[in-house]
């Protein structure tokens, strides 16, 4: 694996089955990704976007190890460890764990209403032992909280005595405390008003530069995701169908999805309003996807071709991918 490759994950894949079926029928099984390739370089940040239901979320916990992996491979090379993700034993994912962490969407759920801020944050260091003692504990969570934004007097009180915006920076001071090398945000904004969105992605971006952490950031909106992302990955029904830098993604974009999420942004030119490409339908059941390109039932440019042969992604040169068959005829 490259040097600059943090993680690399092929045909990578997450199946939960259903109950039901026939007697001796096979029972249906929710395919959350599917084959998916993706390789996040180290000290960047790697958007990933969709609808809902596209398997955005499930490929993050996948590359966590907080979801079963079904089939395929997620090779971690920080610099000091190269192992696969996808086999490693219970004490070997606690010293990954220490490695890569998430932030939660919900601020509000997703912290304990019964544990003081400074609590909060020290648990990661002392479930995974990274700390010999209280003293050190105290230290790295003020270190970290001052980091975060939070002052001694926050880490006395509890979640219920803080805003959302606030909420969300004690998340990040719990994900961020063990030093990790790779953190999963998972619409980890989507949940805050806009001026308050903007504050903590430029948080995000700050701590990026600073600490040289790789973040995975997952979201809806594209807007978001141009604000801070370096790279970019469009997820439909369980599929990578493009990835690319953000400048080239948003500058010329190939596939009919990432044209029609990116013609949805809001405009503040009264001009522009009501441009928005609709997509007729809903996403295909994931527990029965149509064939050929998963995309084809609510392509307005889908051939017969496309209801037959599922398209792979094309690689360029300058790291742009696509998985379109019509995509180079669509763009001339």
């Amino acid at each position: 694996m490259s040097n600059d490759i943090l993680i690399k994950a092929r045909d990578l894949s997450v199946h939960y089955p259903l109950s039901g079926g026939g007697l001796f029928g096979p029972k249906p099984v929710v395919k959350a990704t599917e084959g998916v390739n993706i390789d996040i370089e180290k000290g960047s940040f790697f958007g990933l976007v969709g609808e809902s239901g596209s398997g955005k979320t499930t490929l993050g916990r996948a590359l966590l190890k907080a979801a079963p992996i079904t089939r395929g491979t997620i090779e971690y090379d920080d610099g000091e460890a190269s192992y696969d993700v996808s086999k490693l034993n219970a004490a070997q994912l606690k010293d990954y764990r220490s490695r890569s962490q998430l932030i939660f969407q919900d601020p509000y759920a997703a912290l304990s209403p019964r544990m003081t801020v400074r609590d909060i944050i020290a648990e990661p260091l002392e479930v995974m032992g990274l700390t010999s003692s209280r003293e050190e504990t105290d230290e790295r969570v003020r270190e970290i909280a001052a980091k975060c934004r939070l002052n001694l007097e926050h880490l006395r009180r509890f979640p219920h005595a803080f805003s959302g915006g606030q909420r969300q920076r004690i998340s990040i001071a719990r994900a961020l405390v063990s030093r990790p090398q790779f953190v999963v945000a998972d619409e980890s904004v989507a949940a805050l008003d806009v001026s308050i969105q903007a504050d903590v992605l430029n948080l995000l971006k700050e701590i990026q530069q600073e600490m040289g952490v790789t973040f995975l950031f997952i979201s809806h909106d594209l807007s978001v995701v141009a604000h801070v992302c370096d790279h970019i990955a469009v997820m439909y029904l369980g599929r990578l169908v493009e990835t690319a830098p953000t400048r080239e993604l948003f500058a010329a974009p190939r596939h009919p999805y990432t044209k029609a999420l990116l013609s949805a942004i809001p405009s503040l030119d009264p001009d522009d309003r009501g441009k928005a490409q609709k997509l007729e339908g809903e996403i295909p059941s994931p527990t029965n996807p149509p064939p050929g390109c998963k995309f084809q039932t609510r392509c307005p440019n889908a051939i017969d071709k496309c209801r037959v042969d599922e398209p792979l992604l094309e690689h360029s040169s300058t790291g742009h991918e696509v998985a379109c068959h019509r995509w180079q005829e669509l763009m001339a």
